[in-house]
C-alpha cells in the first residue's frame, strides 16, 4: 500500500471530516484529533497494513507510521480534509478548541513549542553530525589526511550548522512565538557578531554569542512579543516602517543589557549541571536518567531536552546526555527480542519482526507502543536494558555531536564510537534477559489486534 493508498484508508477508518478536527505528524507517527474515538476505531486502525501501532492520549490519537512515511500520510490526510471542508454552523472547530483547552496543560504546550523551534534543523544536525563524525573516524586511521585541503574543506562543511545554528533558532523561534521569522534571525546574529567582542560598556567588553540559544529563544520571545503590541499600536500608515525597526532596537537593547546575561547564566548553569551530575554520580546517574527516559517521553516531557541537548552541542561540541537517553530504545530492542523469542502469537511475533529493523535504528515508537507497553512487563524490561546501557554511556562520558537521532546511526557521531556500541549490546543484553526473566501473558491468537 502506497502513501496515497494509507492516508486515503485512515482517513476512512477514522471517520473523515465528520470525525477528524485535525491532523499533523511528527518524525514517525500522525497526530489526530478526533470528536469520537473507542476500541472499535482502535482495532479497525491497527489492522490497516502499515500501521506499526497506536498510541491513545487525552489530547490526540497517535498513529505510528515511521520515519518519512508518516509525513506524506498527513499531507494525503489534510489534503482529503481540506477537499470536505465546507464551512458551516456547527463544523467541529469549536469542539476542537474545546478538547485542547481541557487537555492541554500550559506546560506541555510550553514545552511542545519549543521543542518545535528545533524539529527543522534536526536534518542539518544529522547530516553535518554524521560528516563529523566520519571525518573523526578517518583522521584516527589516516592521520595524514587531516592537512589536505579536501578535508579541511569537509571539516568546514561538518560543522555549517553548528556555526550558523543562533541564526537558525532566532529565524524559527520568532516564526513559532508568532513574530516575523527574519528579524528573530536578525537579532540572533545581532548578539552573535564577532564586532561586540570591539565594544566596551561598563569597563567590560561584550562577549559574542553568550548565552547560546538560550539566549536566543529569549530575544525572539521579547521580540515577538513587542512586534504584536507594536502593530496594534502605531497607526498602519507608519506600520511597515516602524513597527521592524522599533522591533529590533527595543528587543536588541534588551539583548544586549539584559536578556543575553540571563541567556548566558541559564546556559552556563545547564552545562555546569549536566557534566557535573554526569562526571560526579558515572555509572549511577546514567542508569537512572536511561532507566526513567521512557516514561518520560511517554509523558511528553522528553520535549524539554531537545534545547539542552542544542546548548550543550554550542557549547561542548557534543551532548553527553544523548548517548545515555538514547539507550532507552537500546533496552525496548532487546525486549522486544525476549517478546519474540518467547511468544508463541503468530501475529506478535510479526509485530516485532517488522518493529526492529526501524527500532535499531533508533525510531522506539512501533516496539514501545506496539509491543512491550501492551504487554506490561515488557515495557519494565526494556527501562532495565536501558538503564544498563546508560550506565555505560555516563560511566565513560561519550558524547554525540548530531541531535534527531538514536541506535546505531547515532554512533557514527559519537567521540567514542566503540564504547557507545558496547553500551548499545549491553542494552540489547540486559533488556532480553530481563524480560525474559520477568515474562508476560502471551496474548492467545483472537486477540491479535
Amino acid at each position: 500500500m502506497n502513501h496515497d493508498e494509507l492516508g486515503k484508508k485512515l482517513y476512512d477508518v477514522l471517520g473523515g471530516k465528520e470525525n477528524i478536527c485535525s491532523a499533523y505528524n511528527c518524525m514517525t507517527r500522525l497526530r489526530v484529533q478526533v470528536k469520537r474515538k473507542d476500541e472499535v476505531l482502535f482495532t479497525a486502525l491497527k489492522k490497516v497494513p502499515g500501521v506499526m501501532g497506536i498510541h491513545d492520549t487525552e489530547e490526540e490519537l497517535q498513529i505510528i507510521l515511521g520515519p518519512g512515511t508518516a509525513a506524506q500520510v498527513t499531507g494525503v490526510v489534510n489534503q482529503l480534509l481540506e477537499r470536505a471542508a465546507k464551512p458551516k454552523i456547527g463544523d467541529g472547530r469549536a469542539l476542537h478548541q474545546q478538547i485542547r483547552e481541557r487537555n492541554a496543560t500550559p506546560a506541555k504546550l510550553l514545552l511542545k513549542k519549543i521543542a518545535s523551534i528545533f524539529i527543522p534543523l534536526i536534518p542539518g544536525f544529522i547530516a553535518c553530525g554524521l560528516l563529523t563524525g566520519i571525518l573523526g573516524v578517518a583522521a584516527k586511521i589516516a592521520p595524514e589526511i587531516t592537512g589536505t585541503p579536501l578535508f579541511q574543506l569537509l571539516a568546514v562543511a561538518g560543522n555549517a550548522v553548528f556555526w550558523g545554528m543562533n541564526l537558525f533558532v532566532g529565524y524559527n523561534a520568532a516564526k513559532v512565538f508568532g513574530g516575523t521569522p527574519i528579524l528573530g534571525g536578525a537579532l540572533a546574529a545581532l548578539i552573535c557578531h564577532p564586532g561586540l567582542a570591539n565594544v566596551v560598556l561598563a569597563g567590560d567588553k561584550l562577549v559574542p554569542g553568550r548565552g547560546g540559544v538560550m539566549a536566543v529563544i529569549l530575544i525572539s520571545f521579547v521580540a515577538a512579543w513587542l512586534e504584536k503590541h507594536l502593530h496594534r499600536l502605531i497607526p498602519t500608515v507608519f506600520d511597515l516602517f516602524l513597527t521592524p525597526l522599533l522591533t529590533f532596537l527595543l528587543a536588541g537593547t534588551a539583548a544586549i543589557f539584559v536578556l543575553q546575561p540571563l541567556g548566558g547564566a541559564a546556559s552556563s548553569a545547564i552545562g555546569t549541571v549536566a557534566t557535573g551530575a554526569v562526571g560526579a554520580g558515572g555509572a549511577l546517574v546514567g542508569f537512572v536518567l536511561a532507566g526513567l527516559w521512557l516514561p518520560l517521553v511517554m509523558m511528553g516531557i522528553h520535549q524539554a531536552m531537545t534545547p539542552i541537548h542544542a546548548d550543550l552541542i554550542a557549547q561542548y561540541g557534543v551532548t553527553i546526555l544523548l548517548p545515555i537517553l538514547a539507550m532507552a530504545g537500546a533496552g525496548q530492542v532487546g525486549a522486544a527480542i525476549a517478546v519474540y523469542v518467547k511468544s508463541k502469537n503468530k501475529f506478535l511475533k510479526k509485530t516485532v519482526a517488522s518493529a526492529l529493523p526501524v527500532g535499531l535504528m533508533g525510531v522506539g515508537e512501533p516496539l514501545i507502543y506496539g509491543v512491550t507497553l501492551p504487554l506490561g512487563r515488557p515495557f519494565i524490561g526494556a527501562c532495565i536494558g536501558g538503564a544498563f546501557g546508560g550506565a555505560v554511556q555516563a560511566h565513560f562520558m561519550v558524547g554525540a555531536s548530531a541531535m534527531g537521532i538514536s541506535g546505531l546511526p547515532l554512533a557514527g557521531t559519537t567521540n567514542n564510537i566503540p564504547i557507545y556500541l558496547l553500551g548499545i549490546v549491553i542494552a540489547y543484553l540486559a533488556g532480553f534477559v530481563a524480560t525474559y526473566v520477568l515474562g508476560f501473558d502471551d496474548p492467545s491468537e483472537e486477540k491479535e489486534s
